[in-house]
């Protein structure tokens, strides 16, 4: 991937190494447009959707302001230690879990991005079909699988050029303008629609059970929470670590709450198991579904270069250019095959794990430590740092089955963070 120039490392190994103040390039504009684009997409609109007809309307808004914003917070917080410190998500775990025992959560994460790079070719090729089926063609058994290729084809041609011109260039100026044109239509469609069922009937509907607020705002955190070890891979390239922060933070939270909603609203005058055909029953629904579907591109992108620059931080001997081209083909391969569509119970698994992995992080690095000289002088495994991970991640699955009042990430993530800052070494 040739992405912005950085300093090697004495053994070549980009991941690991901190990018110097003069070669970054991402104002806070960069970072927020980057994350809004991210922080749109049909996935996180059909995981709005699953929050309906469970809670009711008033229940999940405050579920998803509550969750974007601690989420989206979160996400700020980590950027700015990548920013401040100039390192990749995978430094940032070598610091703090040592340099042998950070391939456990590095690999995690590998796997997590080949995962999330397979859903979204899998909503890409759903969509395209479906989008096709809706304008008359591609009927045929054979347009998915031609779909999908097609999709994976996109993300390997974008991987193997510039990560920094395409955020600054592609995403800031061509595909967010057109994104937010798209929301902003799909809203004013499906907002009009409830108008006309009644939308004081909609604002005020009750849920029907099954969920309650915590729970819904661990799924309303859950999406943010995905993306914590890929942000400080691009955060790297901020001039700012405040700038890093706020913009991220502004960006993804924005376009969560605004996708989350949607879902909501969407589910609420067009009840449907598929989000997508929902959409296009919208008027336009057709055009502005194809904006955002182009602008799903991105996402897909997303996992697959931080994906390659985790793997490129175990095996330096291929480029961050070369494992994307490699992660790419393994997500085109595992969507053509896999049955992708099961999201909840997915989310969740990752949260359990990414929750206490960044709490620990966080209380760790925050707060002005210098990331790359604890790298510098990293052991292989860092005991405690280790042993409270693996506590966060017993205590998110135990508490549900003690107490379902906090939910479960906002107490591990406390939890990690208040043992981690509680332990780590004084000066």
């Amino acid at each position: 991937m040739s992405s912005s120039p950085a300093a090697p490392a004495a053994n070549n190994n980009e991941a690991l190494a901190p990018i110097s103040s003069d070669r970054r390039v991402f104002q806070w504009h960069d970072h927020a447009s980057l994350w809004f684009s991210l922080g749109v997409g049909l996935l996180v609109m059909q995981v709005g959707a699953y929050l309906m007809p469970a809670l009711g309307t008033k229940e999940a808004l405050i579920a998803i302001v509550a969750g974007s914003i601690v989420g989206a917070g979160l996400l700020g917080w980590v950027a700015k230690l990548g920013c401040d410190s100039g390192l990749a998500s995978a430094g940032l775990m070598h610091a703090v879990y040592g340099r042998t025992f950070a391939s456990l959560p590095i690999i995690l994460n590998i796997v997590q991005l080949i995962g999330w790079g397979t859903f979204e070719l899998v909503v890409m090729r759903d969509a395209t079909v479906a989008i096709g089926q809706q304008s008359g063609a591609l009927a045929g058994a054979h347009w998915p699988v031609l779909a999908t290729l097609l999709w994976g084809a996109v993300v390997m041609l974008l991987i193997s050029g510039s990560m920094v011109h395409l955020v600054r260039k592609v995403i800031a100026r061509v595909a967010l303008p057109l994104v937010v044109l798209s929301l902003l239509w799909l809203s004013w469609q499906f907002l009009s629609l409830a108008q006309a069922q009644g939308f004081d009937a909609l604002w005020n509907r009750q849920g029907a059970g099954g969920m309650g607020v915590f729970s819904a705002l661990d799924l309303v955190i859950a999406m943010p929470i995905s993306w914590l070890p890929l942000v400080a891979d691009y955060a790297r390239h901020g001039k700012n670590g405040g700038s890093a922060l706020r913009g991220t933070w502004l960006g993804y939270a924005l376009a969560n709450m605004w996708c989350y909603s949607l879902g909501v609203l969407v589910a609420l005058t067009l009840p449907s198991k598929d989000l997508v055909q929902a959409l296009l029953l919208a008027q336009g629904g057709l055009i502005a579904l194809s904006l955002i579907l182009i602008d799903e591109v991105d996402n897909a992108y997303g996992d697959t270069y931080s994906g390659a620059v985790s793997a490129h931080s175990l095996l330096p001997r291929w480029s961050v250019r070369k494992w994307g081209l490699a992660v790419a083909a393994v997500c085109t391969g595992l969507a053509l095959v896999l049955p992708m569509h099961s999201l909840e119970p997915f989310l969740l698994l990752l949260s359990s794990v990414f929750v206490p992995l960044f709490g620990v992080i966080l209380g760790r690095l925050a707060f002005g430590t210098n990331a790359p000289a604890l790298l510098a002088q990293a052991r292989k495994v860092n005991p405690i740092p280790v042993a409270i991970w693996l506590a966060g991640i017993a205590f998110y699955h135990l508490l549900p089955m003690v107490s379902t009042v906090l939910g479960a990430t906002l107490p591990t993530l406390v939890l990690c963070f208040a043992l981690a800052f509680a332990t780590r070494p004084r000066r």
